[in-house]
């Protein structure tokens, strides 16, 4: 069945992958985007979409554009959204702002405009630390790192005798543990979906992301994604940097499978009133990544390891991606290094701002890095 699905923030990297997925799958397409320019630079059209997409400019906070944007539409992808854990720990009214309000005003209208499903992007960054085992084998979802007393201590967490932890992959029933400004405006995002939807016969899911890269990511946003901020530091012949000791692990998804998620999310009969963790159940440490990346770009330049940290980061998240294999026939396709192939070839001809450094000393300034 042929659906007019809307999706917010629809002219960012994520989105214009999940347009494109939706269309091939025969339904209609309408986005409402900002254009903000932390994102699209100074663009003020909607820039690689195709051109079956309905185009509505607009702030996900003003009910007369999310009002237009919504008429006609049975299905939302509510993606809009500020991103960044650093950047959130100081603009903070700013994330709560259009992540949550702009959250509260979509769900406002809707109420009398309703849609049969919402699927909204949830984040990983809501379990904080991710799952742990002890030496002995106990799991533990509640764990919370302190600062390092010095700087021969453990970067990782370790038990009460002192003993390292073991990052285990993270299922959707771990409690959340909200370590920053971005992590408790995006949970507010997936509850606000679950709540809500029902209450007025609309259909919710939360899909929590991991970390998405590929072609098309915005390089001049310092606060976007790892990969694009390693790109970008690599294409200006700059290493990449990298906080804390570069042996935290994380699960890197390729957008296109993320938009196989989405498509999943707004079609399967088993996905209304779900939570699913969507990476590729695959995990590697940062220092790693970077260096596979700078292979690939054909700039083998080593990464900078800082020694400090960023506060609202994490150490560990490894994505635990059983749920949605077995209830919705999710399956992550691209590998990794083809991936991270596809990448290089497309960063070789953009051009990119490297803002990273004045980034990091903003952070800095603020007591965010310690």
């Amino acid at each position: 069945m042929t659906d007019t699905i809307l999706i917010t923030g629809g002219a960012g990297f994520i989105g214009r992958y999940v347009a494109r997925a939706c269309l091939e799958r025969g339904h209609r397409v309408r986005v409402l985007d900002g254009l903000i320019e932390q994102v699209h630079g100074d663009r003020t059209q909607a820039e690689g979409l195709d051109p079956e997409v309905e185009v509505v400019v607009g702030d996900i906070r003003d009910e007369t554009a999310v009002l237009r944007a919504l008429k006609g539409a049975t299905k939302v992808v509510h993606l809009a959204a500020e991103v960044g854990v650093g950047q959130s720990m100081y603009a903070i009214d700013r994330y709560v702002s259009v992540n949550d309000y702009g959250t509260a005003v979509l769900f406002q209208q809707l109420i009398d405009n309703p849609v049969k499903r919402v699927v909204v992007a949830s984040s990983m960054s809501i379990y904080g630390e991710g799952l742990y085992r002890d030496a002995d084998g106990n799991v533990l979802q509640d764990v919370v790192r302190t600062p390092r007393a010095s700087e021969d201590a453990p970067w990782d967490p370790v038990d009460a005798q002192g003993r390292p932890l073991i990052p285990a992959p993270t299922p959707e029933w771990k409690r959340p543990a909200l370590a920053s400004v971005y992590a408790i405006s995006k949970y507010v995002q997936e509850r606000l979906t679950l709540t809500v939807a029902p209450a007025y016969g609309m259909e919710g899911v939360a899909l929590r992301l991991w970390n998405v890269y590929g072609p098309g990511q915005a390089l001049s946003n310092p606060y976007t994604g790892v990969l694009a901020i390693f790109s970008s530091r690599l294409h200006n012949g700059q290493p990449p940097m990298i906080f804390e000791d570069g042996q935290q692990r994380r699960d890197f998804v390729h957008v296109e499978d993320v938009a196989q998620a989405f498509v999943l999310a707004l079609e399967h009969e088993k996905a209304p009133g779900g939570v699913f963790n969507v990476g590729s159940g695959e995990d590697r440490t940062v220092c790693e990544v970077a260096e596979l990346l700078g292979k690939a770009m054909n700039r083998p330049i080593a990464p900078e390891i800082a020694g400090k940290a960023r506060i609202g980061d994490i150490r560990h998240c490894i994505a635990d991606i059983t749920k949605i294999r077995q209830e919705l026939g999710y399956a992550p396709r691209r590998d990794f290094q083809e991936g991270l192939a596809e990448l290089a070839e497309w960063v070789a001809k953009q051009e990119a701002k490297d803002l990273v450094q004045e980034a990091r000393k903003e952070l800095e300034a603020r007591g965010l890095v310690a």
